[in-house]
């Protein structure tokens, strides 16, 4: 009796019919849950590692005090820094460059700043046609931060919790 049911469920294709029954459904009665890409984003966590960008203070002046652990703790050897000690005795860097292309985006380097001078933004849109482009220099990457400074500083205080 077992052979005939299984002869006669494989004869009328009855699987078939249940899989496009289930397919008819999800066509007709559920809404989409695919978004039109460019001119729709998806949310993103404020955990992102994203382009990266360098912060300033609000008086302006830049956050990095050149203590030289992001360039330690890179795992890729992308972070490249020089500095200089100021007339008043603090060090700023006079050299930050990052290779992007060498960049696993890791975050470590942000987990290593004390000051939360360098960052991972929400910017996940930076393709380039050449790679000169991907070598960000200190002035890119203080570009970066100026830009995306209101979602860097929310998403670091939506994280500050659980630092």
């Amino acid at each position: 009796m077992r052979k005939m049911m299984t002869y006669l469920r494989s004869f009328t294709l009855v699987e078939l019919v249940r899989g496009m029954g289930l397919t008819l459904k999800y066509l007709l009665f559920k809404s989409a849950v695919t978004i039109n890409y460019p001119f729709e984003k998806g949310a993103l966590s404020p955990r992102f590692r994203g382009e990266h960008a360098l912060r300033r203070y609000p008086n302006g002046e830049e956050r990095c005090i050149a203590c030289k652990l992001c360039e330690a703790i890179c795992p890729a050897q992308a972070i490249t820094i020089e500095a200089e000690e100021r007339a008043d005795g603090s060090r700023r860097t006079t050299r930050y460059d990052i290779d992007m292309t060498k960049c696993i985006y890791c975050g470590l380097c942000q987990e290593a700043c004390p000051v939360d001078a360098i960052v991972e933004g929400p910017n996940f849109e930076y393709a380039t046609e050449t790679h000169e482009e991907l070598l960000y220099n200190k002035e890119k990457l203080l570009a970066n931060g100026d830009r995306w400074e209101a979602a860097i500083a929310a998403n670091l205080a939506k994280d500050a919790e659980y630092r």
